[in-house]
């Protein structure tokens, strides 16, 4: 998904960079310190299942019924918690000329609430396993790479169903489609804007009309056994206050191992079009693996080894915890 940056050019636009570049446990460990007692534990076994499911689907790729069937099981999931659900569906063009029939799915929780916080993940998976040594022309599970994400988020909206939000705070849930559909090494003259096509597509046709939020924090890559999450630096140079307030709530609330302060290259992700686009500040927490061949992802990515074996339920529980700490914490 997306490919390694080479750099960050800190000027008035978005940087042109590149993203380029284990197994399941019974028990979660827990926390080192207890959360607050406002903020109900989030439960890793749920969201270990909502991976599950939707890798059950097939590969999530745009225009296979596995994609849509997957699709309308996150609405009718998110519907089912209680969430006002939109739909966003478009017409998206791949690097190849192909025509991809997409949809964004957004659950708005305490809709009324003026200040919102959008928590974001894709939910397609890879047409291609192009860092594969077999079969790298079929699609990939995407176990980690988009299901991870997308099923701690509907963890999250399960417990926000369970302990609604008060004030004046609300969340909106975000799942963008069309993420991971980005230009292989081997076609020709690179184009970044190849990737996250629903992100881009959301940014410059916002739904709702006008939305904004104070904040947002996107998950990609969140599942894989051993993850370690650095601060990354396109997430730093335009939401440092976001990243500050995500490393320095795991830290106080136990997960220091998982998150640790620790500084990665900057990555073309979905929160570098809401950024640029949408003018929200917004924070990804993705996977970070220097000691990888290609100094970024793991040795599953883009891989078929990015299935269910490597989904481990203490970082689905670090990171959900994580994040249902800084919502239900939200002044």
């Amino acid at each position: 998904m997306k490919v390694l940056a080479l750099g960050l050019l800190l000027a008035a636009a978005l940087p042109a960079c590149d993203k380029k570049g284990n197994t399941d446990t019974a028990t979660v460990e827990a926390p080192a310190a207890a959360a607050k007692e406002n903020v109900p534990a989030f439960n890793a076994d749920s969201a270990y299942q909502f991976v599950a499911r939707q890798v059950s689907f097939g590969p999530r790729v745009p225009n296979t019924p596995a994609h849509r069937a997957c699709g309308d099981y996150l609405i009718n999931q998110l519907k089912g918690y209680g969430a006002n659900v939109l739909v966003q569906p478009f017409t998206g063009k791949a690097y190849d000329g192909t025509s991809l029939d997409l949809r964004n799915i957004m659950g708005q929780f305490n809709p009324k609430a003026s200040n919102r916080i959008l928590l974001a993940a894709h939910w397609d998976t890879r047409h291609v396993a192009d860092k594969d040594s077999l079969n790298p022309k079929k699609p990939m599970d995407g176990a980690n790479d988009g299901a991870s994400g997308v099923g701690i988020l509907l963890e999250i909206a399960r417990q926000l169903q369970a302990n609604p939000l008060t004030g004046n705070v609300g969340v909106d849930i975000m799942l963008f489609d069309g993420e991971d559909y980005g230009q292989p090494d081997n076609t020709g003259p690179y184009k970044e804007d190849t990737w996250c096509l629903g992100s881009q597509y959301w940014a410059k046709n916002l739904l709702p009309k006008g939305y904004t939020a104070i904040y947002g924090i996107l998950l990609d890559m969140v599942g894989a056994k051993g993850s370690r999450f650095a601060r990354e630096e396109t997430s730093r140079a335009y939401a440092g206050d976001v990243v500050e307030k995500v490393w320095r709530t795991a830290n106080q609330i136990g997960y220091s191992d998982y998150f640790p302060f620790q500084d990665s290259p900057g990555i073309t992700d979905d929160h570098s079009y809401v950024i640029q686009h949408a003018n929200i500040r917004m924070a990804d927490i993705i996977a970070y693996d220097p000691s990888s061949p290609d100094g970024f992802f793991g040795p599953y990515h883009h891989r078929h080894t990015d299935n269910m074996d490597i989904i481990d339920r203490n970082t689905l529980k670090a990171v959900g915890q994580t994040v249902l700490h800084v919502v239900m914490t939200e002044q």
